[in-house]
């Protein structure tokens, strides 16, 4: 695993799985939210966030996480693994509750930008999986290639699929980048 993309829905753990892959693999994991918006919450330009992306899918190592379907192409054509959260939204709804608990409410989140919840936010993610995951399947089957595909529907798969890479990671070198 050297090119990982790794998607899913608001508070399904992508940062988190994100964190914990970029630490047993040795590769600085990029979390597009915190590139994706300034301090005050406003966008990248549309361009400049696609050549963004660009420039971090043509590195030979790199673990990124977002969300974002418009561009998701970019990840998944360069990618060796897709490990997709398809978690209930009881679930995300819950790790945004708890996201937000425990950075304090409206602080700056580590990753970069703002724990910002609204009611479009919390009906995005309760929809998710009615209206994105068709949406995110298809972009998978048509853009990741030979990828590997990891789907995990459950916070027990997550930390189940997390011990596995452990185990692995214990057994072979750890590449630096």
């Amino acid at each position: 695993m050297d090119r990982i993309a790794i998607i899913g829905c608001g508070g399904s753990g992508k940062s988190h799985v994100a964190r914990e892959l970029g630490r047993m693999l040795g590769i600085m994991p990029v979390h597009l939210d915190g590139l994706y918006y300034d301090p005050d919450w406003q966008p990248l330009h549309t361009g400049q966030f696609t050549a963004l992306q660009q420039e971090l899918a043509a590195a030979p190592r790199w673990v990124i996480d977002a969300s974002y379907a418009s561009s998701l192409l970019i990840r998944l054509a360069p990618a060796d693994t897709v490990i997709f959260l398809d978690l209930p939204a009881t679930a995300c709804l819950r790790g945004i509750a708890q996201q937000r608990l425990r950075h304090r409410g409206g602080q700056q989140v580590a990753i970069g930008g703002y724990d910002r919840i609204t009611w479009n936010f919390i009906r995005s993610i309760i929809g998710y999986r009615k209206h994105m995951v068709p949406q995110v399947r298809r972009l998978i089957a048509d853009h990741a290639g030979d990828a590997r595909l990891i789907v995990l529907r459950s916070r027990r798969a997550v930390r189940q699929y997390l011990a596995s890479v452990a185990d692995e990671s214990r057994r072979e070198p750890v590449h630096r980048s």
